[in-house]
């Protein structure tokens, strides 16, 4: 049984670029709340302007987890994302504290709020795969992954070669599909809501270049710059960013200073379509326009009736 004293879980999705941040500001004042990133980049200390990570005189006094945990260098997974999420969360509402969870990694969400058990690995299985992904290229063996889960391969785009290797690597070792270990939509706590922030795809094409723009204003090449002299190219998970890897590649004279911007651009609105229609396949969302003046309200009012109907 729930224990209706627990405070509820928050987390309010939606696509990069959205304001999915003001909203999740907003709710942690009105709820006493505190927030716990759920970007699968924001963790990374230094990747701040391309991550759009909120400066710490933004945060409005809000305490904020998860944020500048790891070195540019380490890898991250979504198994281990899962744990130390939990971990803050589950001391937060110990606490009596609303955890207000934001962020664009929908799988990272989905992994915290949602049962979701991890298959184990094999590192022979992977350390093959991936020497085959160095050999061959990522297009290959996503044609593979194809050949024995369509599914799988609709989800991870072709140049994913790590997702790639990991769905072949379950396939391999259960003798299931990789689809067979994602989430299913049933809450690991019934006193979770979502509020996702609806947007018109021109006006959030529109924010995504203004951003973009901003970014480079900002000194993206030079943060970029400097994280490579960190070892930013080594890092696994660091390295997959969109912007920094556009970046990477101007610095490396292999496009222009204007060729990454435009891709920066091209690859966030791509990754934006991508957010939306995951979670537009996710009904217990609770959708506010990004606009609406009573957009917080009607947020506060979606959480109220959840956590009212948990207890």
């Amino acid at each position: 049984m729930p224990d209706p004293t627990c405070p509820p879980l928050v987390a309010v999705v939606g696509a990069t670029a959205a304001g999915k941040t003001g909203i999740s500001l907003d709710l942690a004042e009105r709820l006493g709340g505190e927030i716990v990133n759920t970007d699968a980049m924001q963790v990374y200390r230094g990747m701040d302007i391309g991550t759009a990570k909120l400066p710490e005189a933004e945060r409005r006094d809000i305490r904020h987890h998860l944020l500048d945990t790891l070195s540019v260098r380490d890898p991250a997974t979504v198994a281990e994302f899962q744990g130390w999420a939990r971990e803050v969360i589950g001391r937060l509402r110990a606490a009596g504290t609303v955890p207000v969870l934001v962020g664009g990694s929908a799988l990272y969400t989905r992994a915290i709020l949602d049962h979701f058990e991890f298959p184990g690995t094999d590192e022979a299985v992977r350390r093959r795969l991936e020497e085959e992904l160095e050999r061959h290229g990522s297009a290959a063996l996503h044609d593979r992954l194809r050949e024995v889960d369509p599914e799988a391969a609709d989800r991870i785009l072709v140049e994913n070669g790590r997702r790639v290797v990991r769905a072949l690597e379950v396939v391999e070792i259960t003798g299931r599909p990789f689809t067979a270990s994602l989430p299913r939509l049933e809450y690991a706590d019934p006193a979770t809501v979502q509020i996702g922030v609806d947007i018109d795809r021109p006006t959030l094409d529109a924010r995504i270049e203004q951003r973009v723009d901003a970014m480079f204003a900002a000194g993206l090449v030079d943060e970029v710059a400097r994280l490579l002299d960190e070892g930013l190219a080594e890092g696994r998970t660091a390295s997959r960013a969109i912007g920094y890897r556009e970046v990477a590649a101007h610095l490396a004279g292999e496009l222009s200073l204007d060729e990454a911007r435009e891709r920066t651009v091209v690859a966030t609105r791509r990754f934006a379509r991508r957010q939306d229609a995951w979670f537009r396949k996710d009904p217990r969302i609770h959708w506010v326009r990004w606009d609406d003046d009573d957009r917080v309200e009607r947020a506060l009012s979606a959480i109220a009736a959840v956590a009212g109907s948990a207890a």
